[in-house]
């Protein structure tokens, strides 16, 4: 065995090159982001295997399933939101019949530390009839992830495995074992009947997947993953999931004769098992980081005499992260006090956009141009610039999905509003930006598209876009977008004039205008200049 310091998110990297993927995919997305990063450096010392940033979730998987599909073991990772983008091929490959082993990573985002919502990424995984794996621990990050290719090739299904930011971003020790497998060898999938989903393939597929529920139900129900233990005590019985095991461990010391315990890190849920423990118990705690999926399911698995408490029922706040302080009432365990401080006030510390940032250069200049207009909107997307939101900018009025600045302004231009005005990123704007930019050019949508071009995927550590900055206005222009229409400015505040002049002309221009505002995000060019020094000094 060996040892290493891992985040939950390297734990999966490294379980997934240990299970021997021949390729990983994903979209920079905290807080999954690092798996990726971690498989990057680790491809740069060894040579493989292949990783590789895309341009969104839904291109990430199926290049993934294209790998699948000639044999060969993939993973895909994304955070929680991204999985509603890949939704699609992911729904569907459920039916496939997986051939080289396929995982698909989650980091879900209780709290909303970094993301629009709480969304439980346990719920896609029931959607889509599929086996999903849920970790406590670095260590069970590292064994599931290499369990996971194992169980998709024995059930030819995608697998999700599910983390939570909390363990995704902290560090533990991860014991390995020294024997790694190797890369399949290629074979393409021997039918072709069971990868393409015409209407008749379909539906033989799917009474396939209805079918293997109850092989699904047997793994779970064996699984080590799912252990069980039985007490004297007959009053209470809990069941947690992921990390919720690790705050209720926290605070058996002080829970007297311990209840007993149903964990569940393998779905679909083994409802033997659960059987079992309520056979033993008046009443059952469920203790879950995310959504009360398996409180809402146990109504139905079971005897309505049994009393059920968790999210639904109030026993545990139905929003944001678990504690061991909520645990702890939970388990009607006194409240510890915390240490008192008088009259030291914190202040807020509100994210804000970093000194020199190019983006508050553009937001200080488009507000300049729409002074003078009785009312004005400017619809925002995810990135840093949706900071633009808060004081002392106050320049945007929305965020809702990768995209929607663009369709939003044009469903606000359309509903009769002047000026429209979208604000995107350059990498959100190869994300999810260019269908409506089509429906808006189709129209020729009374609204300007600012797209605001810092060469990098910069709230996410500063990821390369997936095309440079130079492709940007081909693009538009080849998208159809009038010559004259579109424009490329320095975003600088020597030239906020100038700029707020040209953004001016395009609000007036009753027609469709993209304003394209260059320049390189601040942190990014920093480490650029300070790893080109870096080599100078080395082959000084």
């Amino acid at each position: 065995m060996s040892d290493m310091v891992l985040l939950g998110d390297e734990a999966v990297a490294l379980g997934a090159v240990h299970a021997g993927i021949t390729a990983s995919y994903a979209y920079p997305g905290t807080p999954s982001t690092e798996i990726t990063e971690y498989l990057l450096r680790y491809s740069a010392r060894h040579g493989k295997p292949k990783a590789a940033w895309c341009t969104n979730e839904k291109t990430a998987y199926e290049e993934a399933l294209g790998v699948s599909l000639v044999g060969r073991r993939a993973l895909v990772s994304m955070k929680h939101v991204g999985l509603n983008v890949a939704s699609d091929p992911f729904m569907n490959s459920a039916l496939l019949t997986i051939n080289g082993g396929l995982v698909v990573v989650v980091a879900d985002d209780p709290g909303m530390h970094s993301s629009q919502n709480e969304q439980d990424s346990r719920y896609y995984a029931d959607f889509a009839r599929v086996i999903c794996l849920e970790p406590a621990s670095q260590q069970e990050a590292y064994e599931m992830t290499r369990e996971a290719f194992d169980v998709s090739e024995r059930f030819h299904i995608p697998v999700l495995v599910r983390l939570v930011t909390r363990l995704a971003h902290s560090r533990a020790i991860v014991h390995m074992p020294d024997k790694a497998r190797e890369e399949t060898a290629l074979h393409k999938a021997a039918d072709w009947t069971g990868w393409t989903l015409l209407p008749g393939n379909a539906r033989r597929q799917w009474h396939s997947l209805l079918e293997r529920q109850k092989d699904f139900q047997a793994y779970t129900q064996q699984s080590p993953h799912n252990p069980l233990r039985l007490t004297g005590r007959h009053d209470l019985g809990v069941i947690t999931t992921g990390l919720a095991r690790n705050y209720y461990v926290e605070n058996l010391e002080e829970a007297g004769e311990h209840p007993s315990h149903l964990h569940i890190g393998a779905y679909p849920m083994p409802v033997a098992k659960i059987r079992e423990l309520v056979s033993h118990v008046e009443k059952v705690l469920v203790l879950e980081e995310g959504y009360p999926l398996v409180e809402h399911l146990l109504r139905g698995i079971i005897p309505p005499g049994i009393a059920i408490s968790g999210k639904e029922s109030g026993e545990v706040p139905e929003d944001g992260e678990l504690t061991p302080d909520i645990v702890r009432r939970a388990l009607s365990l006194p409240v510890r006090a915390g240490v008192d401080l008088p009259g030291v006030a914190l202040p807020n510390r509100p994210p804000q956009l970093c000194d020199g940032c190019p983006h508050a250069d553009t937001l200080e200049a488009l507000q300049a141009a729409l002074k003078g207009f009785d009312t004005t909107l400017v619809t925002s997307d995810i990135g840093c610039y949706t900071l633009g939101a808060l004081p002392p900018y106050s320049a945007v009025e929305s965020c809702v999905c990768m995209g929607a600045s663009v369709g939003m302004a044009k469903g606000a231009s359309d509903a009769g509003f002047r000026p429209a005005v979208g604000v995107i990123g350059d990498s959100t704007f190869l994300h999810s930006g260019l269908t409506p930019l089509i429906d808006a050019i189709a129209a020729n949508t009374d609204m300007t598209l600012v797209i605001v071009d810092n060469q990098a995927v910069a709230m996410t550590g500063g990821q390369k876009t997936m095309l440079p900055s130079s492709s940007l206005k081909g693009l538009v222009l080849g998208l159809g977008v009038s010559p004259e229409h579109c424009r490329v400015i320095k975003a600088h505040h020597t030239q906020a004039a100038a700029n707020a002049e040209i953004i001016r002309a395009e609000l007036e221009h009753r027609g469709l205008s993209v304003i394209i505002a260059v320049r390189e995000c601040i942190e990014t060019a920093r480490t650029r200049k300070k790893l080109a020094a870096g080599a100078q000094e080395a082959t000084a």
